[in-house]
């Protein structure tokens, strides 16, 4: 059961409108269904709007966001809970503890790196949460045909590339998430074979 979704996203607005009415978009569904909202902290970018959105909707939102960080991507500071830790390390970690499923609208490095450790921890049969894209405006295609490549030249399993949702608009991403149904974990490193 979701009660809380993760979302990571760019601490800039990015090139596009696109990218901030979705994020606006995904906060406002995701208090109107009752979800708390779990981000970076930020006031920021599309950090901020996906936060901004979901307040103003009256969901909870959580922050967590490192200390060396805390100026740098301006903290939000109308949450309803901000927590500053010590470490981008322990920010995912937290990050994770409090949720029951992820997100990932447009973002940079950082955006795919967080992502990028949750599918991983979910390939490893660390968590049975679902992780999603949000593919606005076409702009994770790449990553997508990137998996894809990986499912053929047999560095990713069907099953592991499956562990990632996609949609293209917040009702439909939710409602993925959240008929998502862990598979049986099996073992994912193909040994032996050439």
């Amino acid at each position: 059961m979701i009660r809380r979704v993760c979302v990571f996203c760019g601490s800039s607005m990015g090139a596009r409108q696109s990218y901030v009415d979705a994020a606006r978009a995904l906060g406002d569904l995701v208090a109107r269904r009752g979800l708390g909202l779990v981000y970076g902290g930020a006031s920021i970018g599309l950090m901020g709007a996906v936060a901004d959105a979901a307040l103003a909707a009256g969901g909870e939102v959580i922050g967590v966001i490192p200390a060396a960080l805390e100026a740098k991507e301006i903290a939000h500071e109308k949450l309803t809970r901000l927590e500053v830790v010590d470490s981008m390390h322990e920010r995912k970690a937290r990050m994770a503890e409090l949720s029951d499923a992820f997100v990932a609208l447009p973002g940079g490095m950082g955006t795919l790196e967080e992502l990028s450790e949750v599918l991983t921890w979910a390939q490893l049969g660390l968590h049975g949460k679902p992780c999603g894209l949000l593919d606005v405006a076409g702009y994770w295609r790449s990553l997508v045909a990137f998996f894809e490549h990986a499912v053929q030249e047999r560095f990713l399993r069907p099953q592991h590339r499956d562990l990632l949702l996609v949609a293209e608009d917040p009702p439909a991403l939710l409602d993925a998430l959240a008929a998502y149904e862990p598979a049986a974990q099996e073992r994912w490193i193909d040994r032996g074979q050439t």
